[in-house]
């Protein structure tokens, strides 16, 4: 089997469930894209990057708000704090392999997160995670997805 061969349908239908269950869950198509767009950029996943950034453009997210998503600690007013908590749970999921989430991360995300939405913030975080580092692995490059 090639490497770049992608997942088994079930597989890949499953993760796609949880993706957008996440997503719906989550209620902000917005918020949602950045999300994944800053896991997938921590990940270097490039078919992600490429797939995330059209979604969020179709979204209406602003193109100053993907320039500066890998600064976004740094970008003053461009990210509000609710934002800014997504990216830090972010953060702290996706490079959970260096260290614990740290408690005072994830109570800022529960300040703007309902118990359910903030489940499914995780839940998408975790998704994302999985994509990327299936596509990392099979050496999926970008250029695939089309909306």
């Amino acid at each position: 089997m090639s490497r770049t061969t992608l997942l088994d349908r079930e597989v890949a239908q499953a993760l796609s469930a949880v993706s957008a269950a996440a997503k719906r869950g989550l209620g902000d198509p917005a918020l949602a894209e950045l999300v994944v767009i800053r896991a997938s950029q921590l990940n270097h996943c490039a078919f992600c990057l490429d797939m995330h950034l059209a979604i969020a453009r179709k979204h209406g997210v602003a193109e100053r708000q993907l320039d500066l998503l890998a600064a976004w600690e740094e970008a003053g007013d461009v990210y509000d704090e609710r934002e800014r908590a997504a990216l830090a749970l972010t953060e702290a999921v996706t490079v959970l392999t260096e260290t614990f989430v740290p408690d005072e991360v994830y109570e800022r995300a529960a300040k703007h997160f309902d118990e359910s939405r903030l489940a499914h913030l995780v839940a998408l975080i975790v998704a994302i995670n999985n994509w990327n580092r299936v596509m990392v692995s099979r050496r999926i490059p970008p250029g695939g997805y089309t909306p």
